[in-house]
């Protein structure tokens, strides 16, 4: 059997519906039999959490652009070295809400930092980790917006214009479309049953190879 684990990350825009999914694939992994760590970004250790409540924080209006960008990766390297990198090691298998295409979609299309400058981030902090398979939840912008309109006051992201999401959509689907073998791109307007049945189809290529 491979004993190394594998790495899953979900991306999407607001509203689409990831705390959801990553719900019904931890409880569909755990009935495999898969020893499972689920972490989050930003966030995940106790320096991505403090991180997480200053950048989310509606309070901070003023943060600039390349400040965020830093933030996010400051957050993603203490993650990698700390959680994800470890768990893999060990054999476990690590759902992650978000990891590094979402500063290229969040900081990249939406505040235009350039692309370079975010993967250069990236190698440093990342070390060359990357999931073995991304489930990007699609779902036009205005779809997202009234759904998460419920969910009670905006933080500091969610407050921006619907072209900031029309941007970080648009890179999503960009980065899905260049890299077919790593995405899996999942219509975000079904129902969570629909959506569920369709990232668990996604996995089965990882749960055939690692039980071999």
């Amino acid at each position: 059997m491979n004993l190394r684990g594998r790495f899953i990350s979900l991306e999407g825009g607001e509203g689409a519906g990831k705390s959801t999914l990553l719900t019904g694939l931890r409880d569909h992994l755990a009935g495999q039999g898969i020893d499972l760590v689920q972490t989050r970004e930003p966030g995940g250790t106790r320096l991505g959490e403090a991180l997480r409540t200053l950048l989310l924080d509606p309070a901070l209006g003023g943060l600039s652009a390349e400040s965020e960008l830093l933030m996010m990766f400051a957050s993603r390297a203490q993650l990698v070295r700390e959680r994800i990198a470890p768990a893999l090691e060990a054999g476990q298998w690590v759902l992650c809400d978000r990891f590094a295409d979402a500063s290229y979609a969040y900081q990249g299309g939406g505040r235009g930092q350039p692309m370079e400058r975010i993967a250069s981030l990236e190698s440093w902090a990342c070390a060359g980790l990357a999931p073995d398979l991304t489930l990007l939840l699609d779902l036009p912008v205005a779809a997202g917006r009234a759904r998460a309109a419920g969910r009670g006051e905006a933080d500091r992201i969610e407050a921006e214009a619907d072209a900031f999401f029309e941007r970080v959509r648009a890179t999503y689907r960009a980065r899905a479309l260049a890299e077919p073998r790593r995405f899996r791109m999942i219509d975000a307007g079904g129902t969570p049953q629909q959506v569920l049945h369709e990232a668990i189809a996604a996995l089965q290529p990882l749960l055939r190879e690692a039980s071999r």
